[in-house]
């Protein structure tokens, strides 16, 4: 029984420490995506007068870049932009229920989700160091949904596997 117990606490913790790589990555990916000397002028020239700027290119309205990137597709790299948003935040759904057992509800997984992704939307609005897009946050939740549906999926798969096996 103790071995069994210690291989779970094993597994947690490697969980663990990916879901925090992947975490540390996406902030990179999303956040720090510029190089550092672009990211040092940003930051060095960054002034109130920023806030008003993020405003005035955020998006607030629903759709409106999804729509842009398939009107445009011949033109733009809406593909990668479309999938892109949508593939980064799979491993969130499927990593954070592995996390602990109230994280496997899905209004649970949701809400970290989109907290985590509207802040990184918000801190892009502030900073500069990005564009505020609402689209953004309805992709990224959805790759994060589609995550979770492959957990379950995977749960499910697991107990069908072991009632058939007992």
């Amino acid at each position: 029984m103790e071995a069994a117990v210690q291989k779970g606490f094993s597994n947690r913790f490697w969980i663990k420490l990916f879901f925090a790589g992947y975490i540390l990555f996406v902030i990179k990916v999303i956040i720090f995506k510029y190089p550092l000397a672009e990211l040092s002028a940003i930051a060095g020239a960054w002034q109130k007068g920023v806030i008003l700027e993020g405003l005035g290119t955020a998006n607030f309205v629903p759709f409106r870049t999804i729509k842009m990137y398939i009107d445009y597709a011949y033109k733009l790299n809406s593909v990668e932009n479309l999938a892109g948003n949508l593939l980064v935040f799979v491993p969130f759904g499927f990593l954070l229920p592995l996390l602990a057992e109230e994280l496997q509800k899905f209004s649970e997984m949701f809400l970290n989700v989109f907290t985590f992704v509207l802040g990184l939307e918000v801190f892009q609005l502030f900073s500069a160091f990005g564009a505020f897009d609402v689209d953004d946050i309805l992709l990224n939740c959805l790759g994060a949904m589609l995550g979770f549906g492959c957990f379950k999926a995977t749960e499910a798969f697991g107990r069908n596997k072991n009632l058939s096996c007992d």
